[in-house]
């Protein structure tokens, strides 16, 4: 079960900290990723964290957001700063139970489990 938290409304150029509390997985090294859906659009993969702790971001939000994990609290967070309008979606994190390679890790195809979404609304 994969459990998003932080959402919320805030004005463009500000940040948030989104939060996805897991119960975890067989293997220390699983796969996780964040993805953000607007509406009518698809589901962006927008940062992705292997197995291994490579990381791997979307264009459209490198440089802004930064994805962590401790592994220990079975938390994963993505952590976004200069916020935009069209950062607006519902921010959804999803988890495979083993490893993946890093440039796998922002396809939906690649994960098993899914959370049910925060919303982030930039105006």
């Amino acid at each position: 079960q994969l459990v998003e938290s932080g959402g919320g409304s805030v004005q463009a150029g500000g940040s948030l900290r989104l939060s996805c509390a897991h119960s975890g997985y067989p293997s220390s090294r699983h796969c996780m990723g964040w993805f953000r859906q607007a509406p009518g659009k698809a589901r962006e993969g927008i940062a992705g964290i292997s197995g291994s702790g490579n990381i791997r971001y979307s264009d459209s939000v490198k440089g802004r957001f930064t994805i962590s994990q401790d592994r220990t609290k079975n938390i994963l967070s993505l952590q976004m700063n200069s916020l935009e309008p069209e950062d607006t979606g519902t921010y959804i994190c999803a988890a495979r139970a083993d490893g993946c390679a890093t440039w796998s890790t922002l396809r939906t195809d690649v994960y098993s489990y899914w959370g049910q979404g925060t919303q982030v609304t930039v105006s």
